[in-house]
């Protein structure tokens, strides 16, 4: 017999009677308080008390794992908790779950030779993990229950984590999605990134419409989700000198010294025990404290060291305007890879093979160009530390690193990195004299030079990856296609085409369909008469519903779900903004960092042209206008002065918009800070419609773009990056495209340069829009006109020539959407198309094109 407490009496007296009935049959005693009366725990007081006793089935054992570390791990007493409290306990049994099949996975891929892959990004945009981690064990619905009989609800637990800050963007949620991946299809695939304390930022928005920037400490509380590896370190240097020894060898030393110390954070695979690991790297000074300097008075000098190395890991993307600024992401890189590599070759030594066999057990995928510092540095430690001759070397770096290209910007001026890493500097000169063999003319072997003539010379990061790497993928076919015809080109005819492929990105859709839209999933998974497990590791399933989109029940149903989502979206508005929302108006959402080629300054005044031709139509003529909500969500960087005015134009319109008493209860438009995973996935599943409005030719591929499209919502963007992949598998009649092609983007820049048409001439439309806002409809007069110059005088992004063609789309969006059931069934076909954008293909792609890797199933 269990006596159970209604949650709805906790905090209030409890029958006498039934607390003596408790104490009789559990032997309970609970605690009291200064004067003398009894504190009692919430919810079940068997269930806190079996907890402690240890009872072996399912929901009690949950129950236990929790009170135990309530009481052990946390130090609180039942009684006292609070739902903070109860959210570390229930992460910390979990954990212990991951734990377990972690050490099993580890010491089943150490059981024999494995090949292993390692991918190093910068970012990892992880999102919440404790809804992630119980979903991937299927044990959400035991915690739920066991939760609930101590007195708590799981998801108000949910909300207690903080989003961990570790990555800003689509690079950074790509390689959480690719983690996620690897260990749900059991592949041996380890992540390397960098444990930063503060993250990018906490975006506010100030009284005049302004993006605020305030450190975020996401790690104020302590990370349940993490193990510290204080046994796991490594010394890594900057500065100093490199003297050759002994032809291409050279002993580097002096300088500083900075300690790399491990942090392991357990990535759980879906329906399977295999459980990876993601590896991210603190910086800590190597001798800390300077007590002579201190004992001398000098209390700065006593903690500049310890200053100096905790910066290198303080805060994602540090402001590179300055010369500090781009030192430290240097900085950052090296050490980052450094610290990775040191730890890769440590576990293949345990292999006891010879280094000659390095390419056979390891491979690295370095995403994006900030990971290319390891090129060098697997150089420096087989030539200086493994005595390997220069050919051989570089043979094995050749054959070990793979990269993924998604922007060939990133330079790096040759003084400082001769200063900050000296011995590298070398290496680098070293591969230049190596390029010397290439054939070609001399402006050919200048485009594929390492370095960069000018004052001063730069490193090009991207060739020195392309040069060092096996095989060179860019992310969507478009963009493939891009860089082998044009950035690329040089390598492509020296290499051959073999080198140079497309593994187009994909999304996980465990987070992006199941976790983020549970109704959706419970849906599909009842209409095709599936387990989850089926089509949610295999997405191509999906396929099925096309066989249901003229049945009107399953359109009712399918309405219903994403009514539930819109309506989940607009109580997030209301308690975050004390806005309510009309719940039946099409919402429209573009959530992305802020960046001139992304194009929200083109959506903004889309946004503005529909509120000014809303004003200029009789009352009459507006009731037949489609109620519309649009929402924007993302950051800009802190320096990038031109995004962080079209954060502001977005709210102080938001403002004039929402507060009109003739337009609002038809077009009202949101700016929702601090933009999150946390937020994408509420946002995302209550989407109608989608932008994706990259100028062509300027979107590697985009992720988002796929994570709207298999939650039903359709997608408005240019053809550019995955979207035309997109289109293809969907169907070009479910796809609203606009604007000019890739082709003629360059032509149109040149005349924009040498022949330029006033805006007033080429695109009215535009230029009474840009002409509102210079007046100060939206804000002070002349606050906006850097913005808005940038597309009178160059428009290097082409918002006049794409602008009526977007305005064109918006219409034929607004009357597809009165077709409620054809735009359902829209809805319906676009997730129905979606298979190909799962990142379990994307990872098998990766895992037989480049890495050799095979999956292998924990017995």
């Amino acid at each position: 017999m269990t006596s159970i407490i209604d949650p709805s009496t906790i905090g209030k007296p409890q029958n006498t009677a039934r607390r003596r009935h408790v104490r009789t049959l559990t032997g309970y005693t609970p605690d009291t308080d200064e004067k003398g009366k009894e504190k009692w725990p919430r919810g079940d007081e068997k269930v806190w008390k079996d907890g402690l006793r240890g009872v072996d089935k399912d929901v009690p054992d949950i129950t236990r794992s929790v009170v135990h570390h309530v009481q052990t791990s946390l130090a609180r007493q039942a009684y006292n908790l609070d739902e903070a409290g109860a959210y570390q306990a229930a992460a910390l049994s979990v954990r212990d779950n991951l734990l377990v099949n972690w050490n099993e996975t580890q010491l089943h891929f150490n059981s024999k030779p494995t090949k292993r892959a390692y991918y190093l990004s910068l970012e990892f945009l992880m999102g919440r993990t404790l809804d992630n981690a119980l979903l991937n064990l299927g044990l959400k619905n035991k915690y739920a229950d066991g939760i609930t009989k101590l007195g708590f609800s799981l998801e108000d637990l949910l909300e207690q984590e903080r989003d961990a800050a570790l990555g800003n963007g689509g690079l950074g949620r790509l390689a959480a999605c690719y983690l996620d991946s690897s260990a749900s299809q059991e592949l041996p695939v380890w992540g390397y990134g960098l444990r930063y304390q503060y993250g990018i930022f906490q975006q506010l928005i100030g009284p005049d419409g302004s993006q605020l920037e305030a450190p975020d400490p996401w790690l104020q509380h302590d990370n349940p989700w993490e193990l510290p590896r204080s046994d796991v370190t490594y010394d890594i240097r900057f500065y100093g000198h490199s003297e050759r020894v002994d032809g291409m060898k050279a002993v580097w030393s002096g300088g500083q010294e900075v300690l790399a110390v491990a942090y392991d954070v357990m990535i759980p695979g879906y329906a399977t025990k295999n459980t990876n690991n993601l590896r991210l790297w603190e910086s800590k000074p190597k001798r800390g404290f300077d007590l002579n300097s201190f004992n001398a008075g000098d209390y700065e000098r006593a903690v500049e060291s310890s200053n100096s190395a905790a910066a290198i890991t303080s805060v994602l993307y540090p402001n590179d305007h300055t010369t500090f600024g781009k030192e430290l992401r240097l900085k950052q890189q090296y050490f980052w890879t450094a610290a990775s590599l040191a730890d890769i070759l440590r576990r293949f030594k345990n292999l006891d093979k010879p280094i000659s066999e390095f390419p056979e057990y390891v491979s690295i995928q370095l995403n994006d160009t900030h990971p290319t510092l390891a090129i060098p540095e697997l150089m420096r430690i087989l030539l200086d530390e493994e005595d390997v001759p220069w050919d051989a070397a570089w043979d094995i770096v050749t054959r070990t690193f793979f990269f993924t290209n998604h922007t060939v910007l990133p330079k790096w001026p040759v003084p400082l990195m001769q200063h900050l890493l000296p011995r590298h500097m070398q290496i680098i000169f070293d591969i230049v004299t190596v390029e010397k063999k290439f054939p070609g003319d001399r402006e050919k072997l200048a485009r594929m030079s390492l370095i960069e003539e000018g004052f001063p010379q730069n490193v090009r990061m991207a060739n020195l990856a392309c040069i060092g790497s096996r095989k060179v993928n860019g992310v969507a076919e478009l963009h493939s296609d891009l860089l082998r015809a044009t950035i690329m080109k040089d390598f492509v005819d020296f290499f051959g085409i073999s080198k140079f492929f497309n593994v187009t990105n994909g999304i996980t859709p465990r987070r992006w369909l199941d976790q983020c839209n549970p109704l959706l999933s419970q849906l599909i998974a009842d209409t095709l008469k599936l387990p989850k497990a089926t089509f949610l590791k295999d997405l191509t399933r999906l396929e099925g519903l096309l066989k249901f989109e003229d049945d009107p029940n399953f359109q009712k149903k399918w309405a219903a779900v994403k009514q539930s989502n819109k309506e989940r979206l607009a109580h997030y508005v209301q308690v975050t903004t004390g806005h309510i929302i009309n719940t039946k108006a099409m919402f429209d959402v573009q959530i992305k960092r802020l960046h001139e080629y992304k194009r929200q300054t083109l959506n903004i005044l889309g946004v503005i042209h529909r509120y000014l031709a809303l004003k200029a139509m009789t009352p009459e003529e507006r009731k037949k206008v489609n109620p519309k909500v649009v929402f924007f969500a993302g950051k800009a960087a802190p320096g990038y002065y031109i995004a962080k005015l079209t954060i502001r134009l977005i709210v102080n319109a938001a403002r004039i918009i929402n507060e009109d008493p003739e337009t609002k209860d038809i077009l009202s438009l949101f700016f929702l800070p601090d933009y999150s995973v946390s937020l994408a996935e509420i946002l995302i599943p209550a989407s109608d419609i989608s932008q994706h409005i990259s100028t062509a030719g300027t979107e590697a591929s985009g992720t988002s773009n796929m994570k709207f499209c298999l939650n039903g919502g359709l997608l408005l963007g240019t053809v550019d990056g995955a979207n035309i992949e997109i289109a293809e598998e969907v169907g070009e009649q479910n796809v609203f495209f606009f604007g000019h092609l890739t082709p003629a983007v360059e032509d149109l820049r040149y005349q924009h340069m040498y022949h330029p048409v006033p805006i007033e001439q080429k695109c009215p439309g535009l230029a009474k829009v840009i002409n509102e806002v210079s007046a100060g409809r939206f804000g002070d007069a002349g606050v906006y006109e850097p913005l808005l110059n940038t597309i009178r005088q160059n428009d290097y992004y082409l918002l006049t020539e794409d602008f009526d063609s977007y305005i064109q789309a918006l219409k034929l969006v607004d009357e597809a959407y009165q077709d409620r059931t054809e735009w359902i069934k829209k809805s319906i076909r676009t997730t129905a198309k979606m298979g190909k954008f799962s990142s379990d293909r994307a990872i098998q792609d990766y895992a037989q094109e480049c890495w050799n890797i095979e999956s292998n199933k924990l017995p």
